[in-house]
């Protein structure tokens, strides 16, 4: 791709904006440690939201999102819209709770709910497990879609994509600390879903061209429906889609739901991601009741009622902003480049080592006009910047709060901390730079996240609402989890790989009875420790009647603070069900579906009245005399 002097402008005008705002910041963020990584605790609800789904849309999630489309349809993303169950039930059961906590991070959270030498095992070891292991392969997947999009457009080799954006993420995030972080995510955020818009645009009005039928986007989006509503994915895991007319066989590439008859394939994209995935595994950004770099922007807010409102407003722009000019892109990709050697053809200069399905949507970047190229060039800059920033910061406050200042040296200088979290941002980035260039593609840095963390999730949800559960629960489950996931590396690396799906099923199983024997014959945390945390937290649920009545707490003392379970079930319901019916009325009417989609626009007005009622409620419920209820 051919960037003229306007493109280069654009672009650089770009990162600019994004980035030069940052700079003011980085005296107010070098201050300290609550500074630097937790912004003062003083973040407003939009920007809170606003960083939580700039830092989810990363240079990787377009690439992620395309290839689940050329592999299995649309109905291919209900392995991430499932999520919305653990998002929306971290909006009405744990923001609230987890800003109450006043932990800098969430692993400082162990220390404070369990008691003993466990819980501060517990805390280590998750600090270099979670900020180094976790962290950095996450920032892998990322450096790899960035590798392959600078690959597909410039012909560029992994190695400088990987020096360019080390040099401009990394000084940044050594420098600005959260507060760079934040404002840096607000700016990116608008210019990303500008140019991904313009991405959809300009691929349907390719399609109209490529196919005859005119030149305006318009006409592209009626062939990619009269095309594609005609055709489906034959669904053959690890292998390239099969387009042929419908016969009941396979899955419609167009549908939202999967083809049930298809078991394997509505087992793996829809049944156990709705049914199991959502509580029971462990991902970054979508951690059930809250975590990761979620939990330090709830934490970093200014109020509870700020956190609560930052955690809804990100789930709305998450998955129901932002999914639709991705999916629009993928699916003209299909028309263009039905076949992977269809994109080399196009590309005759790309490593043929780096093309997969998830480089179909860098490929139809190459329809964007001049002018527009800079736009997204500067977008996926931005793209990848977001969410590498943040892993950056998140990673080093886990590994300098949570390990070296609690277990190597307790009582040096705030200035000597952030300082050592700039070291770490820089060792960081090298670290997940290796990891990208052994890896091949995003969804295989997904299913092995999912492995690793498959069981965990009941137990990050049950230790809000159940006493019993313990330090040892957290130890037992880690370890059995990474057990499963290395037992069936093995078996894939022997040939004698068993289905994904399958995996999940059997991890799961395996890591929460494990948990569960542990919550009943490990040690127990001490009394004194439960009714010190329910005294300041004050979690809900019947789980904790014991404590309640051992910490003096009335039922109406503790409805006053929000034990209000009720309330929360029925926002939590109302709240997935306005996201869904407005994700899935946009389709229908881009699909040119007006009577699904105007039912479905009524569920969603309906939800929508209820979940505001709710969400006033509960701030009502919740006001402090610092903190006044909402009119």
């Amino acid at each position: 791709m051919h960037l003229t002097f306007l493109d280069w402008i654009i672009a650089l005008l770009c990162v600019a904006v994004c980035f030069v705002p940052a700079l003011f910041l980085a005296k107010r963020s070098g201050q300290n440690t609550a500074e630097f990584f937790a912004s003062g605790r003083s973040v407003p609800w939009w920007l809170a939201g606003l960083s939580m789904v700039a830092t989810t849309f990363a240079s990787d999630t377009p690439n992620w999102v395309t290839q689940q489309v050329r592999q299995y349809g649309v109905a291919g993303n209900w392995q991430w819209w499932a999520f919305v169950l653990t998002g929306v039930s971290t909006v009405f059961f744990f923001a609230r709770l987890w800003r109450r906590s006043g932990v800098m991070t969430d692993l400082e959270f162990y220390e404070i709910r369990y008691s003993g030498k466990a819980a501060s095992i517990v805390r280590g070891f998750r600090a270099v497990y979670l900020g180094l292991f976790f962290n950095c392969f996450i920032m892998g997947m990322v450096t790899l879609a960035g590798c392959k999009i600078a690959n597909i457009l410039f012909a560029m080799p992994p190695w400088q994509t990987i020096i360019f954006c080390g040099l401009l993420n990394v000084a940044f995030a050594a420098y600005s600390g959260l507060w760079g972080v934040l404002v840096i995510d607000m700016i990116q955020f608008f210019i990303k879903m500008t140019a991904v818009i313009a991405a959809a645009y300009f691929s349907l009005k390719a399609v109209a061209v490529h196919t005859g039928v005119g030149i305006s986007a318009w006409a592209g989006l009626h062939k990619v429906v009269d095309v594609l509503g005609s055709q489906q994915v034959n669904f053959q895991a690890n292998s390239q889609p099969v387009m042929s007319l419908i016969d009941g066989k396979g899955q419609p590439i167009l549908d939202i739901m999967p083809n049930f008859a298809m078991s394997e394939l509505a087992l793996m994209v829809f049944i156990i991601p709705i049914a199991i995935g959502w509580w029971a595994n462990w991902y970054p950004g979508a951690e059930p009741g809250g975590g990761s770099y979620i939990a330090q922007r709830m934490l970093a807010a200014k109020s509870e009622k700020d956190s609560l409102g930052g955690t809804l407003f990100f789930n709305f722009a998450h998955y129901v902003l932002r999914p639709w000019p991705w999916i629009l892109t993928a699916l003209c990709s299909i028309i263009i480049f039905p076949e992977l050697k269809d994109i080399q053809a196009a590309f005759p200069n790309a490593d043929p080592r780096l093309i997969g399905h998830d480089s179909a949507f860098p490929a139809m970047l190459k329809f964007l006009p001049i002018g527009f190229v800079g736009l997204m060039v500067g977008g996926l800059i931005s793209a990848n910047s977001s969410t590498i920033l943040t892993h950056l910061n998140w990673g080093s406050s886990y590994l300098v709060h949570d390990f070296y200042r609690r277990f190597i040296l307790r009582n040096a200088t705030e200035k000597h901390y952030v300082n050592t979290g700039r070291v770490c941002s820089v060792l960081l980035y090298i670290v997940a730079a290796l990891i990208s260039l052994v890896m091949t593609t995003a969804q295989e840095g997904f299913e092995v996240l999912i492995s690793i963390g498959a069981g965990t999730g009941l137990l990050y949800l049950l230790r809000w609402f159940w006493w019993r559960i313990n330090a040892w629960c957290e130890i037992v489950a880690m370890v059995s989890s990474f057990l499963v996931s290395l037992l069936f590396f093995i078996l894939k690396k022997t040939d004698h790989e068993i289905p994904f799906a399958h995996t999940v099923l059997y991890s799961v199983a395996f890591t929460t009875v494990s948990w569960i024997i542990a919550a009943y014959i490990g040690t127990p945390t001490t009394r004194e420790r439960l009714v010190d945390f329910y005294r300041k937290v004050h979690p809900a649920g019947p789980g904790w009647t014991r404590i309640r009545r051992a910490a003096g707490v009335s039922r109406k003392e503790a409805a006053r603070h929000g034990d209000n379970m009720g309330t929360a079930f029925m926002g939590w319901v109302s709240g997935c069900l306005a996201i869904w019916s407005s994700l899935f009325a946009i389709g229908n009417l881009l699909y040119g579906r007006i009577s699904t989609a105007l039912v479905l626009l009524l569920i969603f007005a309906i939800s929508t009245i209820i979940l505001i009622w709710v969400v006033r409620n509960l701030w009502r419920t919740n006001a402090t005399p610092a903190e006044p209820a909402a009119p």
